[in-house]
């Protein structure tokens, strides 16, 4: 368990009519409570620890204010990070669990340590964290194909993957974009990272059918716009054309579109992708639909609730879907410099010249 340091209350985000800064306060306790004194942050005390949700974790508690407990939650990834530069897909009590390793967790400490920099200015512990970015980015571009696309995992033996997953290549998209930018401001331009971010970003918004279907799944529909790849108009025709698929008013979000299942973490991502393009007051509406699955004694969330039988499922109180409200609520209000990873205005990158990602083979 980690005491954590106190938070700053005149930096703590709140959400007038949904959330105060004492609410968020206390699902960032949460938070403190389950990190181990390592730094890691498990899905719930006792539980696993995967990279990426770690990650989100650390950036919640950095935008609540606890950026010394976000330091050590990145200082932990150093330690589990493997030679290649990836990180084992889940580990229990810092041991991995198998050998697959997802190129989304091995690329996302690029987003948390940007975010990270924006809210303390700290170059030093920035740069201390540069190697293990770098180290993971360039695991993930390993797996890129010619065309672009990012093959999602390699296998114990090292095999990679034989498909790429949208949801997956929309987070390598922004975190080649995030790493990028932390590059530049550390000295150590990455140009071939904007390279591949924009050929990435071009398949994500041109070229779907390139990426395994799993548009059932919510997360596939909103990950384009977070990471950055959609926005403008098509950002919000790609969020209208399946609100009704996902979205169930005073609920939130289904988790997958067959099924009568929300979750507090699809909901509070959907509000960052809405407040990338500046729909806040559906956001707004989203954060405050799910209150229904926060824990009024200490500000956790349940992972999610199956309305068909009016049941809370599963059972855990997970700290990834508290780490999105706190977030989507940052993104919202602009409380912190890191919400700008979210929500800084984004220019679509020009179309790659014909042949470059092959775009004529895949739409002839």
């Amino acid at each position: 368990m980690s005491s954590g340091s106190p938070a700053d209350p005149a930096r703590v985000p709140e959400l007038p009519g949904v959330l105060t800064a004492a609410d968020v306060s206390a699902s960032a306790g949460y938070l403190l409570r389950t990190q181990a004194p390592d730094g890691a942050i498990p899905w719930f005390p006792g539980g696993h620890t995967d990279v990426w949700d770690h990650v989100e974790c650390a950036m919640a508690l950095a935008a609540a204010g606890h950026t010394g407990a976000a330091h050590r939650a990145y200082a932990w990834l150093c330690g589990v990070q493997l030679p290649d530069g990836s990180f084992p897909a889940k580990l229990h009590q810092n041991e991995p669990a198998g050998g697959l390793r997802e190129a989304n967790h091995a690329a996302y400490p690029a987003v948390g340590a940007w975010h990270q920099l924006l809210i303390t200015g700290d170059e030093q512990a920035a740069a201390r964290l540069w190697p293990t970015v770098r180290a993971g980015v360039d695991f993930a571009l390993g797996l890129r194909t010619d065309r672009g696309e990012i093959r999602w995992a390699r296998d114990a033996d090292g095999s990679p993957g034989d498909h790429a997953l949208l949801t997956g290549c929309a987070s390598v998209h922004h975190a080649l974009r995030c790493g990028a930018a932390l590059g530049e401001r550390l000295g150590a331009p990455q140009p071939d990272w904007e390279l591949a971010a924009a050929r990435l970003g071009h398949l994500l918004s041109e070229h779907e059918a390139v990426f395994a279907d799993r548009s059932r799944y919510s997360m596939d529909w909103y990950y384009p716009v977070i990471s950055g790849a959609v926005r403008g108009d098509a950002a919000h025709r790609r969020i209208d054309a399946r609100w009704d698929t996902f979205v169930v008013p005073g609920l939130g979000i289904r988790c997958v579109s067959d099924q009568p299942w929300v979750t507090g973490a699809e909901t509070a991502e959907l509000a960052l992708a809405l407040a990338a393009v500046g729909e806040t007051d559906r956001a707004s509406g989203l954060v405050a639909d799910i209150q229904h699955l926060r824990d009024p004694d200490d500000g956790a969330y349940w992972t999610g609730y199956q309305f068909a039988h009016g049941v809370r499922w599963p059972v855990e109180r997970s700290t990834w879907t508290a780490a999105a409200v706190i977030l989507a609520t940052d993104a919202l209000t602009g409380t912190t410099p890191g919400a700008e990873v979210f929500t800084e205005r984004v220019e679509a990158p020009d179309a790659p010249e014909p042949g470059i990602c092959g775009c004529a083979a895949l739409v002839g």
